[in-house]
């Protein structure tokens, strides 16, 4: 059975998508999966059971990457395309089965990862996963050896009005390592791209330098998921990073804004969310909101509001583990 996958070229994004990827692999033993995504996620799918292919999907002028996509699948038959992208390219290949997701209805508060489980039919959704292997579990190791509990931080993103202020991200990090925090004495390790180290550097320079571990830029996506794994606890601003660290199964808080969380937050009973006093439509349905504008959104999350939802996520965690 051939199976022709086209996922984000966003890395939440395809995160998300990870669990209908997971139920096709599961539900078809055996299948020959091709997967096409962006070049940031492709990392993440080199090791899907049964893939034959992994094609990063770079963008070029006049969408001529979907054209290059076709000519490297139109020799094909294809029992099941699955585009999540929502192009034509389904439609120009030979294929027994179909199914591609429509246009997002911003105005419906659906969850993609429920939206997507929607277009194969199922409730409830499949949850995203990691597929990881021994090298990564090694290379983590290695990055985050063993000494105390270690708390994960993304204080980084790829738009900066969601960054919330590095003074704020470095004192709740702070709070929740005190001796009266649920991480008393934790070690801090820091995620970023590594064209992000200038978001990333003003959050590290406030800690205690003899307990930060830093990863900005120094692992690649699937070792970052495995340190993911070896954290007890992980907070970040909405992006592909802290999908990553819900989809590991880490408790994870996402620090949302000018995002919608209904649509993207990270998924999971251990997952959660905590959202600035001013709402997601407040901040971009302003007369004067600009997305080209790189003025910062996150100014009515406080710490106070981030530390509460952090020790409520914890608390039930705990009592899960219980």
């Amino acid at each position: 059975m051939n199976i022709l996958f086209v996922t984000s070229n966003r890395i939440g994004d395809a995160v998300l998508s990870t669990g209908l990827l997971d139920h096709l692999v599961t539900s078809h033993p055996g299948a020959r999966i091709t997967i096409a995504c962006g070049p940031l996620p492709a990392p993440l799918f080199a090791r899907v059971p049964g893939v034959e292919r992994v094609i990063p999907l770079v963008k070029r002028r006049h969408a001529l990457h979907w054209l290059a996509l076709w000519a490297g699948c139109v020799g094909r038959f294809w029992d099941l395309v699955v585009d999540l992208r929502g192009s034509g390219l389904a439609w120009c290949l030979v294929a027994k089965t179909r199914r591609v997701l429509g246009p997002d209805r911003p105005a419906a508060k659906v969850h993609r990862v429920a939206r997507l489980g929607a277009l194969l039919g199922l409730d409830p959704p499949p949850a995203p996963t990691l597929w990881l292997g021994p090298e990564d579990e090694a290379a983590a190791a290695r990055a985050i050896p063993p000494g105390p509990p270690v708390l994960a931080l993304g204080p980084t993103a790829n738009w900066l009005p969601k960054v919330w202020p590095p003074d704020r991200f470095a004192a709740l990090a702070q709070r929740l390592t005190a001796s009266d925090g649920i991480l008393p004495g934790a070690r801090f390790a820091v995620f970023g791209a590594p064209d992000e180290r200038a978001l990333a550097d003003p959050v590290i320079a406030a800690l205690p330098a003899g307990r930060v571990i830093d990863l900005v830029g120094r692992v690649d996506l699937p070792v970052a998921a495995a340190c993911f794994r070896r954290a007890v606890f992980y907070v970040g601003n909405d992006s592909g990073l802290t999908h990553m660290a819900a989809a590991a199964g880490t408790p994870t808080l996402g620090l949302f804004g000018p995002s919608p969380p209904y649509h993207f937050a990270p998924w999971g009973s251990r997952a959660a969310v905590a959202v600035t006093e001013v709402s997601y439509e407040r901040l971009v349905g302003a007369a004067d909101f600009d997305h080209r504008d790189t003025k910062n959104l996150m100014g009515s999350l406080t710490v106070e509001m981030a530390e509460a939802a952090a020790r409520d996520l914890w608390r039930r965690c705990e009592g899960r583990a219980a």
